[in-house]
Order: C-alpha cells, then sequence, then structure tokens
C-alpha cells in the first residue's frame, strides 16, 4: 500500500549551498543529513548571481528553471542551450559548471541522484494529463498555482511549488493532473 504525503512549500528547511553560494530549501529526500548520505534529493535554490554550481562525485543532476528569464551553463567547459522556464537539463553531478544568469536573479528546482542506486525519470506536465506509473516513489512538484491531483481515490489540490510523494507504490498507479507540474519516477536498483 503507498504512503502518501503533501509536502508544503512553506515548511521547506532552508540550508547553505555546498559550496557556501548561496540558499537551496529542501523538498525531500530518501535518507540522510545535510548534504551527505542521500540515494536522491529534490530542492529549490535561489540563484541571486552568475556563478560557481557545487559539485556532488557520484550523482546526475536535472535542473529546471522555475521563475526568471533563465541561465545558461558552462558544462566541463561546453556551452549549455539557454534554460528557459520548465526546461529540464541534466548534468553529471561532478562535472564543473558555471552558471550565467540571462536577465537576473532566478529560482530554480533540482534532482540529484545516485544513478548506481537509482533509476530516475523526470517530465514536466501541463494542462490535463492521465499517466499510469509502478514506480516505488512518485514525486509531483506543483509549478503552477494550484495543481488538482487524483491519485486512486484520493483527490488532492498542490499550492505552487507543494510536492506530493508517494512511497512505496507495489503496483500500477493511475494519475490525473490538471495543471504545470513535474512527475518524478524513481525505483531502487
Amino acid at each position: 500500500m503507498s504512503r502518501v504525503h503533501v509536502l508544503q512549500a512553506r515548511g521547506y528547511p532552508r540550508m547553505a549551498w555546498k559550496n557556501g553560494g548561496g540558499f537551496t530549501e529542501e523538498i525531500a529526500r530518501d535518507q540522510g543529513q545535510g548534504l551527505d548520505g542521500f540515494g536522491w534529493r529534490l530542492s529549490i535554490a535561489d540563484i541571486q548571481a552568475s556563478g560557481a554550481f557545487s559539485s556532488f562525485a557520484g550523482y546526475q543532476r536535472i535542473i529546471t528553471v522555475l521563475q526568471g528569464d533563465g541561465m545558461q551553463l558552462l558544462v566541463d567547459g561546453q556551452l549549455s542551450r539557454p534554460l528557459l522556464p520548465f526546461d529540464g537539463f541534466a548534468f553529471d553531478g561532478a562535472s564543473e559548471v558555471d552558471c550565467q544568469l540571462i536577465g537576473g536573479p532566478i529560482r530554480d528546482f533540482n534532482l540529484i541522484y545516485a544513478p548506481q542506486r537509482y533509476r530516475a525519470r523526470l517530465q514536466w506536465l501541463e494542462g490535463f494529463n492521465r499517466v499510469h506509473t509502478s514506480a516505488s516513489t512518485v514525486l509531483l512538484f506543483a509549478g503552477s498555482q494550484a495543481v488538482d491531483v487524483k491519485a486512486g481515490q484520493q483527490a488532492l489540490q498542490l499550492e505552487q511549488h507543494d510536492c506530493l510523494q508517494l512511497e512505496g507504490n507495489e503496483a500500477l498507479l493511475a494519475l490525473d493532473v490538471q495543471g504545470r507540474c513535474c512527475l518524478i519516477e524513481l525505483d531502487p536498483r
């Protein structure tokens, strides 16, 4: 039986970046404390100025701009496409990454996961979507003001940046979703 939790944005703990260059709000993680020991972690970061990203060796990262004009990343000497709102971008956590803001401060959304421990899938949805998932951990992050979710017989509404977390899913689960959101599916290897 799946365990369902609604994580509210107003309750996310705030912590310093690994490199000390800014702050992040942690949404959820599988285990561990601080910036160590997790297999996966979701967070929101406020980027006030262009600069270097923290290194997360042994992890993969998927980053998405939530608010602001966007950014461009220099990843191990290679320039990324301009990253605009709700356009996910994946890179190796061990990479040397420098961020150039396009038009001022931004807010971004991050999935960091250990690929040797988890298989991960991340996709942004907009409007009405019916999705089916058999992932053991399912996270649904609200990117718009209000997201309506029906998971099985349970109907919920998420406010902007709230996150629905389903743990222990053992069956094919149908989700009806209305609004802009990010669906993340995680399975242990």
